[in-house]
């Protein structure tokens, strides 16, 4: 395998990205129309995202609504919101199905905070894996010198402690966003 830096960064902020997915659908208390990103319904024989089986919109602070476009899939799109562990209640009301979204409870909040440290945790592991993936080209590679196999090295451990910054400021945004009443 040869070190490509590039590839490395790449890899890494695409980790940054996915973690920044994930708190996306971590509920904070607010409304939020990416909250139901992850919901996934059976549907048509299949299971496919619920933005595939209606549209999701966000009336009001405490409320999402989702317009299914298929009658017959409103009972599944409800299974699909209320089985998908985000708390959420779901209720229909003919072709709308209206998602009102609780106050959060403190100990409901620091549980959401646990989550919240184990999504950034697990980005900061794929990090190191990468960038221990990078020290493994540098080492393998014959072709480079002591002292530019030293460079690269650090270049990596850069790149690193850069994007682990990013992880470690995106987990403290989402905590200071969950604590918020």
């Amino acid at each position: 395998m040869a070190f490509n830096l590039d590839d490395i960064k790449k890899r890494m902020a695409a980790s940054v990205d996915a973690l920044k997915k994930e708190f996306a659908g971590l509920r904070t208390g607010r409304a939020s129309a990416s909250l139901l990103d992850t919901v996934t319904v059976d549907a048509y024989g299949s299971r496919m995202p619920l933005s595939q089986c209606g549209s999701v919109s966000v009336p009001e602070p405490r409320l999402i609504t989702v317009s299914v476009w298929d009658t017959g899939l409103v009972k599944s799109v409800e299974k699909a919101i209320r089985d998908a562990g985000l708390g959420l209640n779901p209720q229909p009301d003919g072709n709308m199905i209206r998602v009102p979204i609780p106050q959060l409870t403190e100990d409901r909040r620091k549980e959401l905070q646990k989550i919240a440290g184990k999504y950034a945790e697990s980005a900061r592991v794929a990090i190191r894996n990468i960038r221990r993936d990078g020290m493994d080209a540098i080492k393998g590679d014959k072709s480079i010198s002591e002292d530019d196999a030293k460079g690269k090295s650090d270049q990596v451990q850069k790149a690193t402690d850069d994007h682990i910054g990013q992880v470690d400021k995106a987990l403290a945004d989402k905590e200071k966003d969950i604590m918020v009443v």
